[in-house]
């Protein structure tokens, strides 16, 4: 497997996060599989055993999470709150935007790709949008690219 040396550029907040999932995943979930492969071994024949195929399968699954957590907080750069610019748009920022298309204000908070939760309004800076508001400033109207057409945003405040 080739290492990846891309660096994540996430807040404070971010990080902790995915310490607190590592650490969950690391004791308890960790533990509860073991549980499972344990009783699955105790019905006999593994040729026919689901329980046993299910927890193999979901212990795959959660220590590949495991291995992409800890490179991902290995190659973290934090962003420092205070050194977050005020005149312009950068990781870490809250952008209150208009969206000409829906004709509504919303606001977005420029995250790195790890942390980007866009039901929650927490879009990538690498992400069309964000791409887009990163280094603009109040005022700016910008157009993005996306999958169905092209979205028109004007930058009506930047806050930390």
């Amino acid at each position: 497997m080739i290492e990846s040396k891309k660096k994540y550029i996430m807040t404070y907040e971010g990080v902790k996060k995915l310490e607190k999932e590592l650490e969950y995943l690391k004791t308890v979930k960790r533990k509860e599989i073991t549980e499972k492969i344990k009783v699955a071994l105790s019905f006999g024949d593994l040729s026919e055993n689901s329980e046993y195929d299910e927890a193999k399968n979901e212990q795959a699954f959660v220590e590949g999470r495991i291995i992409q957590l800890e490179n991902m907080l290995k190659n973290a750069t934090i962003v420092d709150e205070s050194e977050i610019p005020l005149d312009v748009v950068s990781v870490g920022s809250i952008v209150k935007v208009k969206d000409y298309e829906f004709d509504e204000e919303v606001e977005y908070t420029i995250v790195g790709s790890a942390e980007a939760d866009p039901m929650n309004n927490r879009i990538s800076n690498e992400s069309p949008v964000g791409r887009g508001l990163v280094g603009k400033k109040i005022g700016d109207i910008i157009e993005v690219q996306v999958p169905d057409g092209v979205s028109k945003y004007e930058i009506l405040g930047i806050r930390r």
